[in-house]
């Protein structure tokens, strides 16, 4: 039974952790072909922008990992009519935010890249690219969605070939519109824009074959089913949007200190970020539908079984990824550094080995803000999210900046995960006792 349980863990969570690599090349290819193209200036405004797509990656974040887990849930108690309940109103809720979107990108473009910060020199090319990220939203959003259900559909192969397409299309298209077809930031972007479409025709493989146990009904819009959903779901949108906070927040100290050359440099880090993070959410996802399964049978064991598996596969990946940035930094920095700029490169080094000192915790917040997501217990979910997205790095951000430059800038994200990591394991050992105590047989 332990040998099983380890051999589908390793299943669910290789295929995710490919997925969410291929899906975190959006950026990263975005970001060494801008570089290339469009040199300097044009990666600080790719960087400016960044916030607004995790802002609309989160919201189908949300959505698809609080609908699957579900509906994953559901499928585990054999209540189908739960199920197609579970999606339809999933999909009434991707349309009201697609329409939010939507209208922000028509209406109001040019005073959010006001607000996020563009000067003169990058006003035009950060206004393009966060305007046609709104206006292709709705793909996005769905895209989210439809791979978390097939994946919850016990499809996770399907749902890795979607991302995984999708992304190498984003890579040929990117080099195709920005450099054969010269189309600048606009090609990046809209390369980046189709990648889910193209996405989507593979994850419809899931339907054209009768394998999905997932249909529209004809229902009314739930709100307390909706509610329930975004619920469970908000920490992945939290957990998305602390990239955006962090990338705000270190964008607006970094421009003091170092101009547009450190938000360049800075740019550089946070698209490694990106992919780090992505490989440790990857995990998470994994884990969710084998952890929501477990929950729906109530079987505890097997769900907490799930969870030590994930904390040791976070702890390998760190061990991994932090010497290879460590000791290839220059090497890593210099592929964004198209025009060889000394400065941007020496920042760039030093963000690098200090950054990623933190990984291993935020890995960690990410696994268990999922596993009371996957078990339905949101409040714990919430809390450790809102701490590691917004309550803890942005006064440990300020604070370290003004006593240790911008060496404290860097080190902020290492001691605010960190101090969530502390808070996390005590609400873990907290529920884990509390329902030991009650007799209950749930999750933790």
């Amino acid at each position: 039974m332990k040998k099983d349980s380890v051999l589908i863990y390793a299943k669910y969570v290789s295929l995710n952790v490919l997925g969410m690599i291929a899906l975190s090349c959006y950026i990263l290819a975005d970001t060494f072909f801008v570089s290339r193209g469009l040199g300097a200036n044009g990666l600080t405004a790719l960087n400016l922008a960044i916030p607004v797509y995790n802002l609309v990656n989160g919201t189908g974040l949300m959505l698809g990992v609080g609908g699957g887990a579900k509906y994953a849930v559901s499928k585990s108690r054999g209540d189908s009519s739960a199920q197609n309940k579970i999606f339809t109103n999933t999909l009434y809720l991707a349309a009201g935010f697609s329409v939010l979107f939507v209208a922000a990108g028509i209406f109001f473009s040019k005073n959010i890249t006001a607000a996020l910060g563009a000067d003169s020199s990058v006003f035009e090319m950060t206004d393009t690219y966060l305007k046609v990220i709104l206006l292709f939203s709705p793909a996005f959003i769905l895209n989210n969605i439809f791979v978390a259900f097939i994946r919850n559909d016990g499809n996770p192969k399907l749902s890795m070939a979607g991302m995984i397409t999708g992304s190498l299309s984003n890579v040929l298209l990117d080099y195709i519109f920005i450099f054969p077809l010269n189309m600048g930031i606009f090609g990046a972007v809209f390369a980046t824009g189709l990648s889910p479409v193209i996405s989507m025709c593979v994850l419809s493989a899931h339907r054209i074959k009768r394998k999905n146990s997932f249909h529209l009904v004809k229902t009314k819009p739930m709100p307390k089913l909706g509610g329930s959903i975004c619920a469970l779901g908000i920490p992945s949108l939290v957990s998305e949007l602390s990239s955006g906070i962090v990338i705000i927040v270190f964008n607006s100290i970094i421009l003091k200190m170092e101009g547009n050359t450190g938000v360049a440099a800075y740019g550089v880090v946070t698209n490694i970020s990106l992919v780090v993070i992505a490989v440790f959410t990857g995990v998470a996802q994994g884990m969710q539908p084998l952890v929501s399964s477990a929950h729906g049978r109530g079987d505890s064991k097997s769900a907490a079984r799930f969870f030590r598996y994930a904390i040791v596969t976070v702890l390998c990946i760190f061990a991994v990824v932090y010497p290879a940035i460590f000791f290839f930094a220059g090497p890593i920095a210099s592929v964004f550094n198209s025009e060889n700029n000394a400065a941007l490169q020496q920042i760039a080094v030093l963000g690098l080995k200090l950054y990623f000192t933190g990984a291993f915790f935020a890995g960690f917040n990410i696994v268990a803000a999922m596993l009371f997501t996957a078990s339905e217990n949101a409040l714990p979910a919430h809390i450790i999210s809102l701490l590691r997205g917004l309550i803890l790095i942005v006064p440990a951000a300020f604070i370290m900046a003004d006593l240790f430059g911008i060496n404290g800038v860097w080190l902020s994200f290492t001691a605010s995960e960190a101090l969530c990591a502390v808070c996390a394991a005590i609400i873990l050992l907290l529920f884990g006792r509390k329902n030991r105590s009650s007799g209950k047989n749930k999750t933790l």
